[in-house]
């Protein structure tokens, strides 16, 4: 037989069945898996023993038709059975590890597991959160909030990063945590500059890693501006530099920044800066201090001429984006289709939460998660779980039908 689910007749999976309890045929199901299954066609006498004992042991935690009002519990009401069963049992077995779940369900049989998945499976869907509800983060492109926020300050460093001004550095091929590093040497006044102090003293931590992305995903160029020193001269003066700088000025350290195509006349006066101890750097005030003038405009001439490279950076996806990736499992806007994988509609968003931060340190296994949540930032997470907490959660009904051309009965 094949497993469908009714309202939209759609196939949730290709699984074959014999008789009630046999091994499904499909390679991708295990033994255990298909024992799970068996909670898609419990029958309602079943269903109704499920409530009971879902009432007694899961409803103080789950709340009342498995709708949860307790910070960090999940919804239970409509989830997928077989998921439910599966996940009961891998609680009971330890390979999943929750005190409070390891302590109710040792005691249950498999039986019990499969009818309290088939009955919370049979209740209607919690309703979406709304915005009031559930944290709400905006999800907007960082590269384009950063976009907007560097408009301020195009005027001296180029609406893309790219200086056009003498003296003004250049903001691009700079790695994203040596821009942030930087903007906070401002605001403490480590990095003594009044213009710079007053200018980025108001940015959010949100708002300086937004423009740090966006200036390290521009294409990048040099500088547009004269560098009057000799660039081979400054080759054979900035022999020494490559050790922290790398080859023609393109770091490989984030903490130490790219100079290849930065303006000359914002290097030469950096190393000025660093010779008289108006900046303070360990590794740039001793090579400093040896450098003359004429040395120090060379070595700028010299940067200023090497071609910058671009970062490897991720362009971070948008909340759609990756809404996009997990509805190809998890089925349209969270609602899946196969009775092996949760739904994530109207999910309550912090327990989502927490369930993509154990995939992200190992303590869920699945190789399809790890590997999907290891690129999501904090702020995904987030964004991500409060998308599907407000999607409408849609109930589905798996039907037991005989393979083709099996008669039925009339």
């Amino acid at each position: 037989m094949k497993i469908l689910f009714a309202g939209m007749l759609v196939a949730a999976v290709a699984i074959g069945w014999g008789s009630r309890g046999a091994a499904a045929q499909s390679a991708n199901v295990t033994p255990e898996r298909d024992d799970a299954l068996s909670a898609v066609y419990a029958t309602p006498v079943e269903i109704a023993e499920g409530g009971r004992i879902a009432e007694a042991s899961c409803a103080r935690c789950h709340g009342a038709n498995g709708i949860s009002t307790t910070d960090g519990v999940p919804h239970l009401a409509a989830q997928r059975a077989a998921y439910l069963n599966l996940q009961l049992r891998a609680y009971r077995q330890r390979s999943r590890v929750q005190s409070a779940m390891t302590g109710i369900v040792r005691y249950l049989s498999d039986d019990a597991l499969t009818r309290v998945a088939a009955y919370y499976a049979s209740l209607d869907p919690p309703p979406p959160a709304s915005a009031s509800a559930e944290a709400t983060p905006s999800g907007s492109d960082p590269v384009q909030a950063g976009k907007a926020a560097a408009a301020a300050c195009g005027g001296c460093h180029g609406e893309t990063g790219i200086s056009k001004i003498p003296g003004m550095p250049s903001l691009v091929s700079l790695d994203p945590k040596y821009f942030v590093a930087t903007v906070s040497a401002y605001k403490s006044g480590q990095r003594k500059h009044d213009v710079m102090k007053s200018l980025v003293a108001g940015l959010d931590d949100e708002t300086v890693n937004n423009l740090a992305l966006f200036y390290a995903l521009q294409e990048p160029a040099k500088a547009q501006t004269p560098a009057p020193g000799d660039p081979a001269a400054g080759e054979k003066a900035a022999a020494s530099c490559a050790a922290c700088h790398g080859d023609d000025g393109v770091s490989g350290n984030p903490a130490t920044p790219s100079v290849a195509g930065q303006d000359a006349a914002y290097l030469a006066s950096t190393l000025r800066a660093y010779k008289d101890g108006s900046r303070k750097n360990d590794s740039m005030n001793g090579p400093a201090a040896a450098l003359d003038e004429r040395a120090m405009q060379d070595i700028a001439a010299y940067y200023a001429a090497q071609q910058p490279q671009p970062l490897n950076v991720r362009r971070p996806l948008t909340t759609a984006e990756w809404a996009e990736r997990c509805d190809r499992c998890h089925g349209p806007n969270g609602n899946s289709t196969d009775p092996l994988i949760p739904r994530l509609a109207a999910q309550r968003s912090d327990w989502l939460e927490q369930a993509i931060d154990a995939y992200r340190t190992g303590a869920r296994q699945s190789t399809a998660m790890a590997a999907m949540s290891s690129l999501m930032s904090e702020g995904d997470v987030e964004a991500l779980s409060a998308h599907y907490a407000r999607q409408k959660a849609r109930a589905v009904t798996y039907i037991v039908l005989p393979p083709v051309g099996e008669k039925r009965d009339k």
